[in-house]
């Protein structure tokens, strides 16, 4: 069945390479071998197979195709620069015969970029001339040409453009390096007024600015700032940033990353449009320009971790391994990552118990770990149902926390629900109800507790009271509003029961708690037709535990009890 599914692929592609317009312009087919042709093609099934590397090997087999078929050299130049082969894709562009055949966005942006490698400010501003005439980018190619062009006038004339597009959030982020570079006297307002805007998470941005001020001779000024910052709800980078200056090694984050070096601040603005893709989940298009932020700046090697980020989301686990060498032991926070991460790759591969037994080794390798490594194998435990294990390092970090700390409510939370999930309820109550003291407006917390005393039959009114003010906070949360479903299911409003369940298993559909809670109510609304069908539902889903699914088999069989 594979193999044929192969042969209509590549059928259909054959007609469609001779039938597209996009093809049309293009030398005819029967001017190339068969040989050429069968590479070609492949390379191209493996390209949408998301193999780039296999696709590579059959590109470079058919190179003659580089001054013959136009869609062929995009297609290539791609391929070179996804497995990291940034030069030798500048070089194929430049050696090109058929220049009509360079005359797309990517192959515009390598040639930008390599002549700002060369700090060749001038010639990179005459190639941006030459593609902005064109004319016909999309709007996201548009402001990456745009904030390019804006960044190459500051390097070539020491100022900042004034009159420049507004490109919203992206001109926040441009101007504050643009004034970083120039280290003129806003620089530290605007950095300022980047990470504390209150709207977006801008907290990388103070791992740049800690590097300015230490650049600047204040590192007086930058311990003030990580001495603010907690481990444990701090970003990978700053972490790691702060981890170096609380042992005397500020100079590293210098060594990264300069704002006095125009290819830093390139590399850095290329990071941002690759996080961008891969928040959109175009893990292609992430790793293209990642690939390209890494050829302006490879010193700064932590970028990687959003490579091997989206190699992992895409199910490429040994691509991200291979990633993840490149974190050292000397790097402890980014070492960590690299260690949980094979963690969840052992887990993914083989199984949750070789998954744990690894990282706990790691663990006990380490001799006095920080609050975030505690944090981490608190959670790997309570995600791996070692209830009493997690519940021991949660109670470790607690006990260093202050009564004010932004963490404790949180650490509260998760302690009581591992405490919860063992069935001692007396501790998880004091935990929850202690957490939303310190913090009552938590809806998550609320929806826990509320959940956990429904469960129980205990307190039903005040339970429904407090997924009120939870559905309040967040309305659009599938599981408060499953919750709050199932309170209005246990007091008998099933006609409001079915409105908030019907809405919980439209958001999540694949969710078996939720379809369950679903199937329940359409039973006690006489629908019964549709309470089996999403009570099958369950019993094709691979997260749904066995005690569940014993129970739904009996009520397809049987129905719903005293109905």
């Amino acid at each position: 069945m594979v193999m044929l599914f192969k042969k209509l692929k590549f059928t259909l592609l054959l007609v469609l390479l001779y039938q597209t317009p996009l093809y049309s312009k293009s030398t005819s087919f029967d001017n190339f071998n068969a040989k050429n042709l069968s590479n070609y093609f492949s390379g191209i099934v493996a390209f949408e197979d998301k193999n780039n590397s296999k696709a590579l090997k059959f590109f470079n087999s058919s190179k003659i195709l580089i001054n013959k078929h136009d869609p062929y050299l995009k297609r290539y130049i791609y391929s070179l620069v996804l497995e990291n082969k940034v030069p030798q894709a500048i070089n194929i562009i430049k050696s090109t015969k058929k220049k009509s055949n360079t005359d797309f966005f990517e192959s515009h942006l390598l040639l930008i970029l390599d002549s700002l490698k060369k700090n060749d400010f001038k010639k990179a501003e005459k190639l941006i001339k030459e593609f902005d005439n064109l004319n016909r980018l999309d709007r996201f190619n548009g402001a990456v040409l745009e904030s390019l062009k804006q960044y190459i006038y500051v390097f070539n004339e020491n100022k900042i453009l004034e009159n420049k597009k507004n490109l919203g959030k992206l001109s926040e982020i441009t101007d504050t390096f643009q004034r970083c570079y120039l280290g003129d006297n806003f620089t530290d307002s605007y950095f300022d007024n980047l990470i504390n805007n209150g709207e977006e998470d801008y907290r990388r941005y103070v791992y740049f600015y800690l590097s300015y001020l230490i650049e600047n001779n204040k590192l007086e000024e930058a311990k003030k700032i990580t001495n603010r910052l907690n481990y444990i709800n701090t970003p990978l980078l700053l972490s790691q940033g702060k981890s170096w200056i609380e042992n005397n090694q500020a100079e590293k984050l210098i060594s990264f990353f300069s704002c006095r070096n125009p290819n830093d601040i390139i590399s850095e603005f290329l990071f941002l449009i690759s996080n961008l893709h891969s928040s959109m989940d175009d893990f292609k298009k992430s790793n293209f320009y990642l690939n390209l932020s890494n050829f302006l700046n490879p010193k700064f090697i932590f970028n990687l971790s959003l490579v091997a980020e989206n190699h992992f989301l895409n199910g490429e686990y040994k691509k991200a391994k291979k990633i993840l060498k490149n974190f050292k032991k000397e790097d402890n926070f980014y070492y960590w990552y690299r260690v949980k991460k094979e963690a969840q790759i052992i887990a993914k591969q083989r199984n949750k118990n070789e998954s744990l037994n690894y990282i706990t080794a790691e663990f006990n390798k380490i001799s006095n770990p920080n609050n975030k490594i505690l944090f981490d194998i608190a959670n790997f435990y309570k995600n791996s149902k070692k209830y009493e294990e997690a519940i021991n390092y949660y109670s470790i970090i607690i006990n260093n926390l202050s009564e004010t700390s932004d963490m404790k409510s949180d650490l509260l939370y998760r302690r009581g629900g591992s405490y919860e999930r063992m069935g001692n309820y007396k501790k998880a109550d004091e935990d929850l109800l202690h957490a939303l003291r310190i913090d009552p407006e938590d809806a998550y917390i609320l929806n826990y507790l509320a959940y956990s005393w429904l469960e129980r039959d205990y307190k039903i009114n005040e339970a429904i009271e407090m997924l009120k003010k939870a559905y309040q906070l967040k309305n659009n949360d599938p599981y408060i509003i499953d919750s709050i479903g199932w309170a209005y299911y246990l007091i008998d409003d099933f006609l409001k029961a079915e409105k908030f369940l019907k809405r919980a298993v439209e958001l999540m559909p694949d969710d078996p708690i939720v379809n369950d809670h679903y199937g329940d109510i359409l039973w006690k609304l006489d629908r019964r037709i549709q309470a089996r069908y999403f009570w099958g539902n369950v019993l094709k889903m691979d997260n749904a535990e066995a005690e569940m699914i014993h129970n739904i088999t009996s009520k397809m069989i049987k129905g719903l009890k005293n109905s």
